[in-house]
């Protein structure tokens, strides 16, 4: 294989390490609401890519129609929404549960699919969506006999990653008339517009955080961000879908690990079953349905 070859590789592979950082990294800002880190995170990531944008998109962005509008600010939406739900999972569960159902939002994306676009199960598909559902059982029954709390952040996930699809469905079409850069710029300012109001509404402090905070909002914005989505999006031009979407399976491995060595999470045997088997079902998901899915990918974390 050509050294042109393995860069796109070479790209996933650092991709997954740095969307492994992003629960990591919330759980370390302990004194930040969920959704404030959410805010931020968005919002840094929106002025980094500023100049950019003014610079090399400003033409396209006044040609989007009054449609890309509105399906681009519902994905908006639903990405702050997904946030919200994640991050404030991590206040309850562990990181290891918390990114594990997050990362089924494949399994509802396919079902998003099925409903709206008539898009058939294979067999195969089916097996593995019960394989899947049956190892997120397992942590979610294990982490109910630890801590009644850490079920609570489990539901939390599963409804983050539900989010997250709806956020799929929105962007989809939107994403065939418009660049990467483009459609990533808008979602993300509406999904930072939301958080404000939001975040305004509760009446959370945009203020008051030690230095250690901002320098972990900003880390949010790059690492899991642009290292993490950007080179996605970039490898995706000489690697499969599939070959990106197995490679993100192993985010909850890659921040499980992190979280041992970082936060000192210890892995219970209920999550190390569990989360197996769910990534074993989501393997042989996506092995199953590579040929016939047609959502774009979109990466989350």
């Amino acid at each position: 294989m050509q050294k042109n070859q393995i860069y796109p590789y070479v790209a996933v592979l650092i991709g997954v390490i740095s969307v492994s950082t992003a629960a990591v990294l919330v759980k370390l800002a302990t004194d930040a609401p969920a959704a404030i880190i959410a805010n931020y995170r968005l919002l840094l990531a929106v002025l980094i890519m500023l100049p950019f944008i003014l610079l090399k998109k400003r033409v396209e962005l006044t040609r989007l129609t009054k449609r890309d509008w509105i399906f681009t600010s519902l994905a908006g939406i639903s990405l702050a929404l997904h946030f919200i739900f994640w991050f404030e999972s991590l206040n309850y569960t562990s990181v290891a549960s918390s990114v594990v159902l997050v990362t089924l939002q494949p399994i509802f994306a396919f079902i998003g699919t099925y409903l709206f676009f008539k898009e058939r199960f294979s067999a195969g598909a089916v097996i593995s969506m019960i394989i899947a559902i049956f190892g997120s059982t397992i942590i979610a029954w294990g982490d109910f006999r630890v801590d009644e709390e850490a079920l609570f952040g489990d539901i939390l996930a599963i409804i983050g990653a539900v989010m997250i699809t709806i956020y799929f469905l929105f962007g989809q079409t939107v994403r065939k008339t418009m660049s990467v850069m483009s459609y990533t710029f808008v979602v993300y300012g509406i999904g930072a517009l939301t958080l404000l109001v939001y975040n305004l509404i509760i009446q959370n402090e945009f203020t008051g955080y030690d230095s250690d905070h901002w320098l972990i909002f900003l880390a949010l914005a790059i690492i899991p961000t642009f290292f993490g989505h950007t080179l996605f999006n970039w490898a995706i031009r000489w690697v499969s879908t599939s070959i990106i979407s197995m490679g993100i399976i192993f985010e909850p491995v890659g921040a499980s690990i992190l979280a041992y060595f970082i936060l000192g999470e210890q892995i219970s045997w209920s999550q190390w079953l569990g989360g197996t088997i769910v990534i074993f079902g989501l393997f042989l998901f996506i092995a199953s349905t590579r040929r016939k899915r047609k959502m774009k990918l979109t990466i989350s974390s």
